[in-house]
């Protein structure tokens, strides 16, 4: 245990090249989806950027560490909480670079590199559109975040008091394990942030849709974190020819897709049509969410000439612009479409940082006591961009 821990607090071996390319960050090999997706088989290269100081042996840092038990562990439950204390597999190591993406799929050490680069990208995202760090709501009592990347025939993932663990999926007869799910740690991560933006509940949350509105922001932040990778953007974008407005409209996208975030956050639902359970209750929340991503992205399509759809013009216009119409509008053949293929990108890019900036800067508004004022999503059910900022 004690050599465990001191591989993964001290960075012995790094070089003197290491130290020179620090500033730019550290780069991790992680896939954006599943790679038994289609389009996903290959994991993309990442830099987890400087902020998070020195990524040393684990890998680690002043504020997140991998902790691999060598024996299955049980799931953390009140009342124990990390540090775990039995014997940990071998920490995974830097090169001689200091960086992480000489460890591949086929290494023992992936689990660990992988679910640390999704849960350090996660963390900086959010940060990035705060402006300032976030400071961990389990602190002082615990300095950093313990990942636990394999419990072993555990079909689940939780984040709780300093820890998140991840177990595996053992559907279709292959085990599948969620530290290669980049979607599982953020919506995991999403949790994590939430809590220590806003605090923890008092009560049951009986009549607030604290729970609700909970699940709501990890599923979107798991979308966020999708779309920052190149990857997904280009297949995307590229197998709807940039119209996201037209399939999100008839709702083919989601049958159409193979992301889970984006099967999740597309949907029609109301209030009215979900039930209480709280995984529910979020669906038309987080989905207006999404129909603002795509509002934002129409609109600087157009401001940028390459639609003629000004979503502007319309109170709404999913009810408005009939969808023969729409389609007709904005039909564009492959050939075509690549012609604009990086301008809808910088404009899909942009409109992710629009609605996430403007989703995290509005948690300080948000009051825990009001029921109400936590309900008020539900008066804008799916809302326009437009409606969304005015009610954020």
């Amino acid at each position: 245990m004690g050599a465990a821990l001191d591989a993964i607090t001290h960075n012995e071996g790094a070089s003197n090249g290491a130290a020179a390319e620090r500033p730019l960050g550290t780069r991790f090999l992680v896939f954006p989806q599943p790679s038994f997706i289609p389009g996903y088989e290959k994991p993309e290269v990442v830099w987890i950027g400087p902020s998070a100081g020195p990524i040393l042996a684990g890998p680690s840092d002043s504020r997140i560490y991998v902790a691999n038990p060598v024996e299955a562990k049980s799931p953390y439950a009140a009342p124990y909480i990390p540090p775990y204390p039995g014997l940990l597999r071998p920490p995974a190591e830097p090169g001689p670079d200091g960086h992480f993406d000489h460890i591949g799929p086929g290494s023992p050490a992936f689990l660990s590199t992988h679910s640390y680069a999704c849960t350090r990208r996660v963390l900086d995202i959010c940060e990035g559109y705060l402006g300032r760090s976030i400071v961990w709501f389990f602190q002082p009592t615990l300095e950093r975040l313990e990942i636990v990347p394999r419990i072993p025939h555990w079909q689940n993932a939780q984040s709780g008091f300093g820890f998140l663990e991840l177990g595996e999926s053992e559907e279709h007869g292959r085990a599948s394990c969620f530290a290669l799910n980049f979607d599982a740690v953020a919506h995991e991560m999403g949790h994590l942030i939430l809590l220590s933006e806003l605090g923890i509940l008092e009560g049951d949350g009986a009549g607030s849709d604290f729970f609700a509105y909970h699940e709501a922001i990890a599923d979107f932040i798991s979308l966020l974190g999708l779309l920052s990778f190149d990857t997904a953007l280009d297949r995307l974008l590229r197998r709807t020819g940039g119209n996201l407005l037209l399939h999100n409209e008839l709702d083919k996208f989601a049958e159409l897709s193979d992301e889970k975030q984006l099967r999740l956050l597309n949907n029609s639902l109301r209030i009215g049509d979900v039930s209480q359970e709280v995984h529910d209750q979020s669906k038309p929340f987080a989905a207006g969410l999404f129909d603002s991503l795509v509002e934002v992205y129409q609109t600087l399509l157009f401001e940028r000439g390459v639609s003629d759809i000004d979503p502007r013009r319309f109170s709404d216009l999913r009810q408005q612009m009939a969808p023969a119409l729409m389609e007709e509008a904005l039909h564009v053949s492959p050939a075509s479409y690549e012609l604009m293929h990086f301008a809808a990108k910088a404009a899909l890019q942009e409109a992710r940082d629009i609605i996430g900036e403007a989703l995290v800067r509005s948690w300080k508004y948000l009051d825990r006591s009001c029921p109400s004022r936590w309900c008020r999503w539900r008066e804008v059910a799916k809302p326009s961009a437009r409606a969304l900022l005015v009610a954020l």
